[in-house]
């Protein structure tokens, strides 16, 4: 996970990945989404960590995709076959970096400030909880640059948002406050600033990561196998991940917790 774009600490079951190119307005460049790759499939994995917190340094979440990384995507070709596969596996390792965050074990909050602009609102879209700051604001932005968003937004920002505005957003590249961001379901709710909703992103992974993880790691598993999918697969799905996971100690931990009215103990998953 080491990188210099990206932060990572992990503190009591917590861990902590901020974006971390200020001086680009943590613009994605090559780098970065390698980075953000590694980091959530090791994080993941990491039995060590219960919910992950994403947020940025500097003045704005993310400015998006790095264009002078993606100007440098499109070089003249001897062979236009060749070059449109290379460009397609070339998509399909940058969507490979963001569906890590989505696929990650524990629940991923995601603490925005200032702007969450393109790769940025495709990054989001990928975690489990948005909050945002009162200067937040989030745009697709990839029409003003004559791009089809195609890491994520279109795809998973319908199960978030209504289709009709999800469009509308999409077409016109126009921004979203943080005051509509709630209002649509983009985002969980509004913190102060920078500082305020790191800190509540902190609290709220916390929270979660004092909770079984057995529970918590079936729970997101069947949330997201259920999304696009019949209520029946889902029951299903839901109903195998019980009949083999209710065996395990924790039930009987949180029981005896709720019944002494004191904290559970629940040791890590395996790696």
């Amino acid at each position: 996970m080491g990188s210099d774009r990206l932060s990572v600490g992990i503190d009591g079951g917590v861990a902590h990945v901020e974006l971390a190119r200020p001086d680009k307005f943590n613009a994605m460049d090559r780098d970065m989404f390698a980075a953000i790759g590694d980091a959530f499939r090791a994080l993941g994995r990491d039995p060590a960590v219960r919910a992950i917190l994403l947020s940025g340094q500097g003045r704005h979440f993310t400015a998006g995709l790095d264009l002078e990384y993606a100007a440098s995507q499109f070089r003249p070709a001897t062979d236009a076959g060749r070059a449109a596969e290379a460009k397609l596996r070339h998509i399909e390792w940058l969507q490979d970096s963001f569906t890590a965050v989505e696929q990650a074990r524990p629940p991923v909050i995601a603490a925005v400030h200032g702007g969450c602009i393109g790769a940025g609102v495709d990054l989001v879209s990928a975690c489990d909880i948005r909050l945002a700051s009162a200067d937040a604001f989030f745009q697709i932005a990839e029409v003003d640059v004559a791009i089809t968003a195609d890491l994520g937004t279109l795809q998973r920002l319908g199960y978030l948002i209504p289709q009709g505005l999800l469009r509308e957003l999409t077409y016109t590249g126009r921004r979203v406050n943080a005051e509509e961001a709630v209002r649509i379901g983009l985002a969980n709710r509004i913190e102060a600033d920078r500082d305020a909703v790191v800190a509540a992103g902190l609290a709220l992974a916390r929270t979660i990561a004092a909770k079984s993880p057995l529970a918590v790691a079936g729970a997101k598993k069947n949330l997201n196998h259920s999304r696009g999918r019949p209520v029946e697969e889902g029951l299903r799905d839901v109903a195998l991940w019980n009949a083999a996971a209710l065996a395990t100690a924790d039930l009987g931990e949180a029981v005896r917790a709720r019944l002494g009215r004191t904290e559970a103990s629940f040791p890590p998953l395996d790696d």
